[in-house]
């Protein structure tokens, strides 16, 4: 009767979420203040409210709690979740993306705009000194643009479910890859104890994203406990064509016509012995 508890107690807990947990999360958040949804892992209630984006993916997405891949107030959520529980958690600005900066509000000349090929208008997203912002307004051969967070002083509503722990080495990562760089199918993998190697897809070797990505890869790949990482790019030649060898049918082919070739001259073999007896014979 004690086992049986206790084993009824370890399941309870297996799903309960903990810190440094891999998991599956499904998640809808909105601006609060607005109810506008501004992101959401359903494809049908991205479409529904006009945010649908084709280069996104749909579905559960894999999250390490506690590395900061979600906001803050939404990690502190999750922790103590139950798996296939669906929650609501508010989010104040200091553990979403932070409070809103007026530091972070530039003004440039339009001519850099210009210069750039670039015809600004409220509402674009730009990038300029390798800061990413928002054009604010357009006038008098100025642009205003907000650096900050498009979300910086928002308070946000997160509705959450846990789908899933996951707790298979194999799967984990593979879940990491399309976490830390957006691709995992294509990734060779081999791994053995401590030692892993990952064969790289093509579009690795000429993609500038897998360069930081590959960094964020290597710790998790570390928290797995593997010590011995290795990335393997592969340049193959083609292939050439292995000349073709000749059938059986044509080889017993061959042979027989040699064979038959040989025939005549062994019937008539006996007729030249007997010339050179009776010629012998004559002379005698």
């Amino acid at each position: 009767m004690a086992a049986k508890k206790s084993e009824s107690v370890s399941k309870k807990s297996d799903d309960v979420v903990k810190e440094g947990d891999m998991i599956y999360l499904e998640y809808d958040a909105y601006i609060k203040e607005k109810d506008l949804l501004f992101e959401t892992t359903k494809e049908e209630l991205a479409r529904e409210h006009d945010i649908f984006d084709e280069k996104s993916s749909y579905g559960p997405v894999a999250i390490t709690v506690g590395k900061g891949n979600v906001f803050e107030g939404l990690e502190e959520a999750l922790i103590g979740a139950k798996v296939g529980d669906e929650k609501e958690v508010e989010i104040p600005p200091e553990k979403a993306a932070g409070p809103w900066d007026k530091e972070k509000m530039e003004i440039f000349p339009i001519r850099e705009f210009i210069r750039d090929k670039i015809d600004p208008y409220p509402g674009l997203e730009v990038t300029i000194k390798n800061k990413t912002g928002t054009v604010m307004s357009v006038g008098a051969g100025r642009v205003r643009v907000d650096f900050n967070n498009p979300l910086a002083g928002k308070i946000l509503l997160y509705k959450f479910k846990v789908v899933s722990k996951i707790t298979d080495l194999e799967e984990k990562i593979k879940a990491s890859l399309k976490m830390d760089y957006g691709h995992e199918e294509e990734f060779g993998i081999e791994h053995n104890g401590t030692e892993i190697s990952l064969t790289l897809p093509d579009i690795c070797k000429y993609d500038q994203n897998w360069m930081i990505a590959k960094y964020r890869v290597i710790s998790d790949l570390r928290d797995m406990g593997f010590t011995d990482i290795r990335f393997i790019e592969e340049y193959l030649s083609e292939k050439k064509e292995e000349p073709v060898e000749a059938s059986d049918d044509k080889t017993e082919e061959a042979v027989e016509n040699t064979e038959e070739k040989k025939e005549p001259e062994e019937e008539n073999a006996p007729d030249s012995e007997n010339k050179k007896e009776s010629g012998s014979s004559d002379k005698a």
